[in-house]
């Protein structure tokens, strides 16, 4: 671009003006705080100095409060050499892009219109730029005011991402960086910036919104007390945000909480409620699936009523066709109007919508709750109540912030949905707030259906199942025994002995004798429902696939780790063609694959798949959850027979400490990192940090395990060689 003529701003406003340019209002700087903003300044300069031959369109979008209409004018003030005319133009309705295009022609002294304005624009190839300002109306087709001409700029800021369309480029508008945010709310404030200043600030941001924050400084510097914001602030939200600054650094008119009542109030009944449901879910992974799902949720046996679920399905039944089937055309056009208001964020890399932390908090203040939140609580419930055991795996860590959130109201759920939730937390590695949960769901359905109806059987096996995770081998098994039994002649007496739930029952119960050690019978019980099911249900079955999995897990047990392997191949490839290669399910395939190669001595390929799987639970599940401990301490044994004795040892010292603070110190999954760590170090040749973790080690797996349990047996290997070598003879005899 070269510049040619003095620059000239003109500022056009809803009033009509008529004057000659030297009468016109110079446009307004950048607010004289203005601060950080610098990777969206860099990317629109090497937007509008690129030589593309065309008009050149940027759009800035975001939230209103995020400080587009300060970004733009910050950039117009850096550009002074690059343009020959500006012209900025209220955008907010038709009336005041009509007044302010005529302003420009009258200007010109080129006509009295908004089209003479644009006649003229279009013939003139100058390096013009058309500022449209608060663009937000996503009712008004905005391409009727382009220029139709392949020359000039385009700069437009406005709340809706949807103006994408028009733009050669544009960027979203949200936070600023931490370090900026301090110092602009430092200099809102009239604070000096010492170190005990920051640290405050950096408590004080407000997740990092500029409007939020120039209103906080604006409240301190009338106050001079920095330090006595935060609590101000926890008891008087509301208050705060929608206080306007007696002295304001910029023109903008709103508050943080007014700005996003305007947008609030332009929403349809129907989005309007939408928004306040997502409120009461944590702001972040909400997604369309778990509306889906809830509407197609069936009432079960110890489902609630159909009146206590009538709010919920009214809702939902507004995102289906005239048969009743969701619609996600509906969904979307929902969406779409709060996404117009930059109100709701999509993510389509990740297909889910998230809010901003402060609008997800006002929203929940601005509209009366009105039962939404209970509304919102059952439909989490339905939407995982349908769910396969295979797909609550993978729903249920990505669940677990949204049931925290709506558990943080203390309602007192219904029992089927307070089991949903239960299983949710188990799958996500809460192990504790799961059997909260479950117990009572235990005990209310047994109160209301007797201890035989198979709702009860049901809350009875993940009881038990937790009762395994938590290291309680002995209610596990007795539990487990009981349940099985009893399962499987009701089962079989109402359902008949190959029907596919009585299959399940007949697993589990196989899957009790793994337990107990009682491993033929485990094995034949396990034959024959596969068998079955491969004939009722097909090969590729989930159904099918988890018995596979478990006839392996019983190989590995006896040692017929070639068996294994070709059954966990199959259920392996079959994982990964269904579910996708980061499904939990497909990972879990993934490691009991890795186990089994460990065994049979094929530690490189052990290796390449544990390190993928550790690597995929971390990201998916997070660094504490147990089966990435478990991943770890298995990578960490592999490691250690392949010499790699300081990986190992890294390895297994953070297993043990997140075990201890995940588990407890007397968990025998810790119990066994614990006296791995004692082989490692024995390896190591540090006998005595050896015999300090490994004598405790097995005092407490004495207590936990029977006396011929493998992991008994190898703890008192390991501490026989550490006695050997700190020549304590006698004690290394007795052990052997």
């Amino acid at each position: 671009m070269n510049s040619e003529t003095p620059l000239i701003y003109f500022c056009v406003s809803d009033v009509p003006v008529l004057q000659a340019p030297a009468n016109i209002n110079s446009c307004p700087p950048a607010t004289r705080i203005f601060h950080g903003r610098q990777a969206i300044l860099q990317g629109m300069h090497q937007y509008f100095n690129q030589n593309t031959g065309k008009q050149d369109t940027f759009l800035l979008h975001g939230l209103g409060g995020a400080g587009k209409t300060q970004i733009a004018l910050k950039f117009i003030e850096e550009s002074v050499s690059i343009f020959t005319d500006i012209f900025l133009v209220d955008t907010s309705t038709v009336t005041t892009i009509e007044t302010g295009l005529k302003n420009v022609a009258t200007s010109k002294g080129v006509g009295d219109s908004s089209q003479d304005a644009l006649q003229w624009l279009k013939g003139m190839p100058d390096e013009w730029l058309l500022f449209f300002d608060n663009a937000n109306d996503p009712k008004i087709d905005l391409n009727k005011y382009f220029p139709q001409c392949n020359h000039g700029n385009i700069l437009i800021t406005s709340r809706n991402p949807g103006l994408c369309v028009y733009a050669g480029s544009h960027s979203a508008v949200s936070d600023m960086e931490e370090l900026d945010a301090v110092d602009l709310l430092l200099r809102s404030a009239a604070q000096d910036t010492r170190d005990p200043n920051k640290a405050i600030a950096a408590e004080i941001v407000l997740c990092y919104l500029p409007l939020a924050i120039i209103q906080a400084g604006a409240f301190i510097s009338k106050s001079g007390r920095l330090d006595q914001y935060l609590a101000l602030y926890a008891m008087n939200k509301t208050r705060l945000l929608s206080q306007k600054p007696a002295q304001s650094h910029d023109n903008y008119a709103w508050t943080v909480y007014t700005t996003w009542q305007i947008s609030l109030d332009q929403l349809s009944q129907q989005a309007k409620t939408f928004l306040q449901l997502c409120s009461f879910l944590h702001y972040q992974g909400i997604s369309e699936d778990m509306f889906k799902n809830a509407a197609d949720y069936k009432f079960g046996p110890a489902s609630p009523s159909k009146e206590e679920l009538q709010m919920p399905f009214d809702m939902l039944s507004q995102f289906s066709d005239l048969s009743g089937n969701w619609d996600p055309f509906c969904f979307m056009d929902v969406t779409s109007e709060i996404r117009a208001y930059s109100l709701i964020t999509f993510h389509s890399e990740q297909n889910l919508f998230s809010i901003h932390p402060l609008v997800h908090d006002w929203t929940r203040s601005a509209v009366p709750d009105g039962g939404h939140h209970r509304c919102m609580v059952a439909i989490a419930g339905m939407s995982l109540a349908g769910l396969s055991d295979t797909d609550m795996a993978a729903a249920g860590p990505r669940m677990l912030p949204h049931i925290e959130f709506l558990l943080k109201g203390n309602l007192n759920i219904v029992p089927d949905f307070r089991h949903e939730y239960g299983k949710a937390y188990l799958f996500a590695g809460h192990l504790e707030k799961a059997k909260q949960l479950l117990m009572a769901t235990l005990e209310h359905r047994s109160n209301i259906l007797g201890n035989n109806h198979l709702a009860t059987l049901n809350a009875m096996h993940w009881v038990a199942w937790i009762y395994e995770k938590q290291g309680k081998f002995k209610e596990a098994e007795e539990l487990g025994m009981l349940l099985n039994v009893a399962a499987l002649k009701t089962r079989s007496h109402t359902q008949g002995e190959n029907h596919p739930e009585t299959l399940l029952i007949m697993l589990n119960l196989a899957a009790t004798y793994n337990r107990l050690g009682r491993l033929q019978e485990a094995e034949a019980l396990n034959l024959e429902v596969l068998e079955r099911q491969r004939k009722i249900l097909g090969h590729n079955h989930p159904d099918t696939l988890l018995s596979m999995a478990n006839l392996a897990f019983t190989y590995h047990r006896l040692g017929r780790f070639r068996e294994a392997e070709v059954l966990q191949i199959a259920v392996l490839q079959q994982r990964k063609s269904s579910l996708g290669e980061n499904h939990p399910e497909t990972i879990r395939a993934m490691n009991n694959l890795a186990a089994t190669y460990h065994k049979m001595e094929r530690l490189q390929e052990a290796e390449d798949i544990g390190s993928v799987v550790l690597e995929k639970r971390r990201s998916i599940l997070g660094a504490s959850h147990p089966d990435t401990l478990l991943t770890m301490g298995n990578l960490a044994m592999t490691y250690n027979k392949l010499g790699r004795l300081q990986e190992a040892k890294t390895l297994l010292v953070e297993a043990l400490k997140k075990q201890a603070d995940a588990l407890g110190n007397n968990h025998p999954s810790t119990l066994r990192t614990q006296s791995n760590l004692g082989s490692t170090l024995n390896k190591l040749e540090q006998w005595q940090e050896a015999e300090d973790l490994l004598v405790p080690a097995l005092e407490k797996q004495k207590d936990l395990l029977s006396a011929s349990h493998p992991h008994i047996m190898d703890t008192v290997n390991s501490l026989a060689i550490t006695y050997t070598k700190l020549g304590k003879l006698k004690e290394a005899e007795d052990l052997n």
